[in-house]
């Protein structure tokens, strides 16, 4: 596990995972529902994304938005009643933006039955000054191997993620040089 307040690349101390995680939980209601009765997936991703906001703004310390939203998987439906709660912590940091892991569960309100997974995703943020404009995060400082194991998997994303990109920007040159795209 990493041991160090800051990286080579950066004098902004790091902060620990535990900083800016947290849990944001919601009772699911009528309005929430799809033509089949159950929680729209929309409802859940905004449940998702202002849990991971929050996290990103707290470890950044300050405005951060989001860059993208990638392997959101719905693992079960959610239904009206259910307690829904969802837990989002950064999993990884580069210079001006930040990996959110969010998991989410759901609990009967009236039981007291454990809750179960029933969604997960995985949020790139950027931090932003007042202008906008890119500005420095803090190294996530892991504290334990569960974080360290989401640290490096996350830095995997993110080759892929790179990758991804690098390889659709290049398709899209060679067709606009073969005169295939308008």
């Amino acid at each position: 596990m990493t041991d160090q307040a800051s990286t080579p690349e950066s004098d902004i101390p790091g902060k620990p995972t535990s900083a800016s995680r947290t849990t944001l939980s919601h009772i699911m209601g009528h309005n929430d529902t799809n033509l089949l009765g159950t929680v729209h997936g929309g409802v859940i991703m905004k449940l998702v994304d202002d849990a991971a906001g929050a996290v990103a703004g707290r470890h950044s310390g300050g405005p951060a938005v989001t860059a993208s939203m990638d392997e959101m998987a719905f693992l079960e439906p959610v239904r009206v009643g259910d307690l829904v709660h969802v837990k989002a912590q950064v999993n990884w940091t580069g210079r001006t933006s930040m990996e959110v892991g969010v998991r989410v569960l759901a609990e009967r309100w009236n039981e007291s039955t454990p809750a179960q997974q029933v969604g997960t995703a995985y949020l790139v943020f950027a931090a932003v000054d007042a202008d906008g404009k890119p500005r420095r995060v803090p190294p996530v400082l892991p504290e334990t191997e569960r974080d360290e194991r989401r640290c490096q998997e996350a830095q995997i994303r993110r080759t892929h993620r790179l990758a991804r990109r690098r390889a659709i920007m290049e398709l899209r040159e060679k067709r606009a040089a073969e005169g295939l795209d308008e």
